[in-house]
């Protein structure tokens, strides 16, 4: 029999594509497809079912074809809406919780064969959720509890399970050791993944989808940016590298990327449209109308750089797409991303969007970069948002606002290079805080602005935690702010998680 994928049916779950992650981590092939994808899915090795926002009481709520699911004959689990769904369909109901359970729960589990072998009796699980699986068939096994002895891991057959809380997600302690026993214990015959067949892949989809047409790379000496114009160098099709100097860049930012590509052999065009972008931005405040205003520009002033050019290519990443909510998911949108917006969403529909990283997550892009020979230190960059600096000033944007940030960036960025954290975090950056405080400089009273740095550790940019740095780590970045950035008296450090907050200010 031929080795097969993992295809992962989305519910909506912000955690969707985590999934197809996980199972990749684990050494095998996975795809995300919309449920109605279902009866077209090609053999697949075995199918997990996504939790989602829904109820599964909604009218319209999503559905399964079971009859397609189980004509498969391949293992079958489901995640949190997916347990519900699949309860429903062997005989159960689904009814609203005594109590919602989101965030760090107690699995208890009373069933240690298949799924559960090698697990802990009690471990930390993740959920998210408001109703409970209930009136269970008689045929249903009750495998794991939570700590008020409630159903939240149900066995259907030797090929079905349900479990009611979020394996891929960190916070869930043995959640891939759950995982891995779901694939390698079920009698699933899967394909194996290869970061260097993925890579040959997308070199090959690449040729086939640009052919003859002419490319327009986006660079901005990120990560993402760069594995993308390397990669499509090393596809051989026609393209030109444009690096747009928004305005909204870290300090020096332009002279680090010219150097950069000049190292990985890749030219590059520079083009200063700073003044056009910061004057589209003068008197705006709402974030949404900012993301807006910069995605629309980009494309703008590529198309004034290059035209007629049929392809515009992106460093878009999975967790951009799923949080603007336009994956064919039915995900609940957080935010618009630069690379979300209406003119880059028409231009899709008219085939003119190349996103060849579009599946994959931050950790993913850098093993493909070493694989293509990109150096070190470019594949460890910290994450940069697309929209530049003005997602890390909320508020109006002025030249002022945004040196006064660069500025404050580039000391707490030194300072985590010098004391050796800089690695030890997913994102780092300053913001600046649209308010004022009071304070005292040279005996005398001040009234000036407030800076908040923030720092944190992520697998996937999808949860994130705050670093704890080392109180002398901070204390030494705020001094050299508090000394050295003019109009500014006060320094904090933002220790929020994500959820809720996100990583990012706006």
């Amino acid at each position: 029999m031929t080795a097969q994928e993992v295809a992962v049916l989305d519910y909506g779950s912000q955690y969707s594509q985590l999934i197809v992650r996980r199972v990749r981590e684990l050494g095998f092939v996975s795809h995300l497809y919309p449920p109605a994808e279902l009866p077209n899915l090609q053999n697949p090795g075995a199918i997990i079912l996504s939790g989602g926002p829904r109820s599964t009481s909604e009218k319209d709520a999503p559905d399964v074809d079971y009859d397609k699911l189980m004509s498969f004959g391949v293992p079958v689990l489901g995640v949190c809406y997916g347990m519900q769904l699949l309860n429903i369909k062997h005989g159960g109901t689904v009814k609203p919780g005594v109590t919602r359970e989101y965030g760090p729960a107690k699995l208890v589990v009373t069933d240690h064969a298949d799924l559960f072998n090698g697990i802990s009796h009690e471990s930390q699980v993740w959920m998210s959720h408001s109703d409970t699986c209930a009136n269970l068939a008689s045929t249903t096994q009750v495998i794991a509890t939570n700590e008020d002895a409630v159903p939240v891991a149900l066995k259907w057959s030797d090929r079905c399970w349900g479990i009611q809380f979020h394996p891929e997600v960190t916070h869930s302690h043995e959640g891939t050791a759950i995982l891995r026993n779901f694939l390698t214990r079920s009698g699933a015959n899967l394909a194996k993944f290869d970061i260097q067949a993925f890579k040959s892949q997308m070199i090959e989809r690449i040729k086939a989808e640009v052919g003859s047409r002419e490319v327009i790379c986006g660079v901005s000496g990120g990560v993402d940016s760069t594995v993308l114009a390397v990669l499509l160098a090393k596809a051989g099709v026609k393209v030109r590298c444009i690096f747009i100097d928004t305005g909204l860049m870290r300090l020096n930012e332009g002279v680090e990327v010219k150097e950069l590509f000049e190292e990985v052999g890749v030219p590059i065009e520079q083009i200063d449209a700073s003044e056009t972008f910061l004057g589209a931005l003068k008197g705006v405040t709402d974030p949404e109308q900012k993301r807006r205003i910069i995605g629309t520009l980009f494309v703008e002033e590529f198309w004034k750089v290059a035209d007629n050019v049929e392809l515009l290519a992106q460093g878009t990443l999975y967790p951009d797409v799923i949080e603007s909510a336009t994956s064919g998911s039915i995900a609940s949108k957080i935010k618009t991303h630069h690379n979300r917006v209406d003119r880059i969403m028409e231009l899709k529909e008219q085939g003119k969007v190349l996103e060849p990283l579009a599946e994959l997550f931050k950790d993913e892009v850098r093993d493909l970069g070493a694989s293509l020979g990109i150096p070190h230190r470019a594949l460890w960059r910290h994450p940069f948002p697309g929209p530049g600096l003005a997602v890390r000033i909320p508020g109006e944007i002025t030249p002022e606002r945004v040196l006064t940030t660069q500025q404050a960036d580039a000391i707490f960025i030194a300072e985590l290079r010098r004391s050796g954290w800089y690695e030890q975090t997913w994102q780092a950056y300053a913001a600046l805080l649209p308010v004022k405080t009071v304070g005292v400089k040279g005996d005398e009273r001040s009234y000036e602005q407030a800076i908040s740095l923030r720092a944190v550790i992520s697998e996937d940019a999808m949860t994130a935690d705050w670093v704890e740095l080392p109180y002398g780590v901070l204390r030494n970045a705020s001094n050299k702010i508090l000394n050295s950035v003019k109009g500014v008296n006060r320094v904090l450090y933002d220790i929020s998680t994500k959820p809720p907050a996100s990583i990012e200010w706006e």
